[in-house]
């Protein structure tokens, strides 16, 4: 009897078509998610062939096999792989970047947030006893005290750990060094002369002085300046309008071809609320330099206009004003400006220092007499600058304290006040006395060096003008 052959069961065709669905699906997986051991053994094949550099550094950096026979590869001597031995895959080839050999004598320290000399010395093995002997050794080696963050300064010592010499770059132009000698240590100042040329620059004011200044190329200091310049007759805390415009052909320093900085002001235009003012740098056969304007006036006055630079006015000369703090209807002799503070304040004119002090609700005070018909006062100061005093005396323009809140005051301001024969005016609408002009002997002299000055700024602001229009 032959043995029964068993059939398989009819399953229907809707289960077959699943199955044969999972099954498709599971083989896909396999494909898409392999086990470790084979994804271990993947090869990549980087097919950016544009750069063998750049494909060289993504290897190392993803821990990849390399195939490339780069010059800085090496492969693994033989016998280094279990994989080398049965002469399968390569053995992973350590990249390793050739360096240029650094003398370890020589040293570089960048100063950091709260770093003195002492901590940098520290940092290259050097006692405070030599840097003791750095900053005796001359007046002049005291500079290498004075650190600023980001200042580098590169050490050399000797093969027994003493200092041979030390360079520090202050800027562009110099250059601090000291090197070791039989008798101590020898100091010198490093200076490279740049090159001195000329440089027209044009602006046109939308919102603010500073920001035409900086479309315009000036630097921070050389619109400071320009608003020095014309401070006597320009208020730029109040007159400053939309559509006013500057010029200014000024001193520029390049060392190769590099700008390294600015120097002075040679000539300039302001026009301001359709006024056009002048101005050219001269100096006299005695030494003096000072502004005139094209024709030879003197900018120069008496008095400068506002002794803060781009404050705002917060409260104005007023003879019924109510007092913020006492609630009291009276007098206010004076113009507020309103600045942060800290801000320096100038002396208005030339003159003598009656107080430098406190003085009730006015708190820190200083009272300056001009000759015999004019007085100022400058009041609520955080402090005073360093030198002056009573019975000091100081220049028109120099610094004499900084802004601040002492004395009966809601918020940082200058309360400035102007007196003329002992009685209060306001400085705003004050006429001020203008000084010298040119003398006559130099009246010459002085427009041969104006008049090319006014026409070379012609000439580039046309040109200017027209290819703005092209």
């Amino acid at each position: 009897m032959m043995p029964s052959k068993s059939k398989a069961p009819n399953y229907p065709k809707s289960h077959l078509l699943a199955a044969s669905g999972v099954a498709a699906l599971l083989s896909l997986a396999l494909l898409v998610f392999p086990s470790r051991e084979v994804e271990a053994k993947k090869t990549f094949i980087d097919l950016k062939l544009e750069s063998s550099l750049e494909h060289s550094i993504g290897e190392q950096e993803t821990n990849l096999p390399n195939t490339d026979h780069s010059p800085f590869a090496q492969t693994p001597a033989q016998g280094s792989s279990h994989e080398s031995k049965q002469g399968g895959e390569p053995g992973e080839l350590n990249a390793q970047v050739v360096e240029p050999l650094v003398d370890p004598l020589e040293k570089t320290v960048v100063v950091a947030n709260g770093d003195t000399l002492s901590t940098v010395f520290a940092k290259v093995g050097l006692s405070p006893a030599a840097m003791h002997a750095v900053l005796s050794s001359s007046q002049e080696a005291k500079q290498f005290s004075r650190l600023r963050i980001g200042q580098t300064l590169e050490f050399k010592l000797t093969e027994q750990g003493d200092l041979a010499s030390l360079r520090s770059k202050l800027n562009s132009l110099e250059t601090l060094a000291l090197e070791k000698r039989a008798d101590g240590y020898a100091f010198k100042k490093e200076q490279i002369k740049p090159e001195v040329g000329t440089v027209y620059a044009r602006g046109e004011i939308d919102s603010s002085l500073f920001l035409a200044a900086r479309r315009a190329g000036l630097s921070h200091n050389l619109t400071m300046d320009l608003a020095n310049v014309f401070g006597y007759d320009i208020d730029f805390a109040l007159d400053i309008r939309k559509g006013d415009s500057f010029e200014v052909l000024y001193e520029e320093k390049t060392v190769d071809g590099e700008r390294v900085g600015t120097g002075n002001i040679l000539a300039a235009r302001f026009t301001n609320r359709g006024k056009t003012y002048s101005a050219v740098r001269y100096t006299n056969k005695d030494g003096a330099t000072s502004y005139y304007n094209a024709d030879g006036t003197s900018m120069r006055k008496a008095f400068i206009r506002t002794p803060v630079d781009f404050a705002r006015i917060s409260s104005r000369f007023s003879n019924g004003r109510k007092h913020p703090i006492l609630n009291k209807i009276r007098a206010h002799k004076g113009v507020d400006y309103a600045a942060p503070r800290g801000t320096p304040i100038k002396s208005a004119g030339d003159g003598k220092v009656l107080l430098a002090g406190r003085k009730g609700g006015y708190g820190n005070t200083v009272i300056i007499q001009h000759g015999q018909r004019y007085r100022t006062l400058y009041a609520h100061m955080q402090g005073f600058a360093k030198g002056v005093r009573n019975g000091s005396s100081v220049k028109q323009g120099q610094i004499i304290g900084y802004i601040g809140t002492t004395g009966l005051s809601t918020g940082p301001h200058l309360h400035y006040e102007f007196q003329v024969d002992g009685v209060h005016v306001d400085p705003l609408g004050l006429k001020l006395p203008m000084a010298d002009p040119i003398a006559k002997n130099e009246k010459q002299r002085f427009m041969q060096l104006s008049q090319p000055l006014m026409a070379r700024m012609d000439e580039e602001k046309a040109t200017m003008l027209a290819l703005n229009q092209e």
